[in-house]
């Protein structure tokens, strides 16, 4: 008698148990966009890809936009760099960020077949659909950044 009675306050307990245990985390569900950034051969550790891949991060968890990166390997000529961007305005991408100056000389030349598109270059040469950031100025960066990323949120959304 005592053993169906521990049997059964184990079986209570476990079901108890059961029921209250917090569900498991969810998968983090992103819009449908991407802000894409295409960098030189040291990728999102070089100087001033670093802080830009950083922003990118950060504000891709505040507005569920997804970030990817693309390094130019080999030459790091626009001719090169053209074909790795390429494969970005081919793609998901709604904004896509270019550090290098094979990787802005790149976009500049391409920009204009992609007028859907929106890019934003550390230094290089204004355009229609091409925004021009300095990169002597970190925080200004850091804000033009986010910027672009919320917009491409609150167009997805």
């Amino acid at each position: 008698m005592i053993a169906l009675g521990l049997a059964a306050a184990a079986i209570v307990a476990g079901v108890t148990t059961w029921a209250l245990w917090p569900d498991p985390p969810r998968q983090r569900e992103y819009l449908d966009t991407t802000a894409c950034l295409l960098t030189d051969d040291k990728g999102v550790a070089g100087n001033e890809a670093k802080s830009i891949w950083s922003a990118m991060q950060d504000s891709s968890g505040a507005n569920l936009v997804r970030v990817q990166n693309v390094r130019v390997n080999g030459p790091q000529t626009a001719r090169n760099a053209s074909a790795y961007l390429a494969s970005l305005t081919g793609g998901r991408c709604g904004a896509i960020i270019a550090v290098g100056p094979a990787q802005v000389e790149a976009v500049t030349k391409a920009a204009g077949a992609h007028p859907g598109l929106r890019f934003v270059t550390v230094g290089g040469t204004p355009a229609t659909n091409v925004e021009v950031i300095d990169a002597a100025a970190p925080d200004a960066l850091r804000t033009v950044i986010k910027e672009r990323i919320e917009e491409l949120a609150d167009a997805a959304s």
